[in-house]
């Protein structure tokens, strides 16, 4: 009697332990399936970024973007030697054609909906950035001392090299 008692309370207890068993991996199955989604999710939202940098980024958009905040190429090309810190003549002109070099460039159909940038709009940017308290999104308050330092006198850092 006493071994047929083991081995029903045995059977039981395998047949529990594996449907427990399947229970967790069928859950694990369930995890996978979800992160599988969500991978998939993120992939499609970092193609579509990437197609918008891609569209932003275009030599058409740069062009255009750069007339509407009033740049013009310079007829006189000036360089710069970064040594010494002179200021040169180039000879020649790098816009021959005056056309702020977009007449070769085809219309891009894509950049129909993006608005161009304005002057004005720039330069609330640039007060905004340089306002000496900005909120975060913490609440706190960020000085404007944690910026990057600005060139004194309007001088380009030189690279340091060694």
């Amino acid at each position: 009697m006493l071994y047929a008692v083991v081995t029903v309370a045995s059977f039981f207890v395998i047949l529990a332990a594996q449907l427990l068993l399947s229970i967790v991996v069928t859950q694990g199955a369930y995890q996978i399936d979800s992160l599988q989604y969500e991978q998939k999710v993120l992939m499609r939202t970092e193609q579509s970024l990437l197609e918008s940098l891609s569209l932003q980024s275009s030599s058409q958009n740069l062009a255009a973007q750069a007339a509407g905040l009033g740049m013009v190429p310079n007829a006189t090309p000036y360089s710069l030697d970064i040594t010494d810190g002179s200021v040169f003549r180039l000879p020649g002109s790098a816009d021959p054609t005056g056309c702020g070099g977009s007449c070769g460039l085809v219309g891009n159909t894509l950049l129909s909906g993006i608005p161009l940038v304005s002057a004005e709009s720039a330069a609330a940017a640039a007060t905004a950035a340089k306002s000496p308290v900005a909120a975060t999104p913490g609440g706190a308050a960020a000085t404007a001392g944690t910026a990057a330092p600005e060139p004194s006198n309007n001088a380009i850092p030189a690279p340091v090299t060694r």
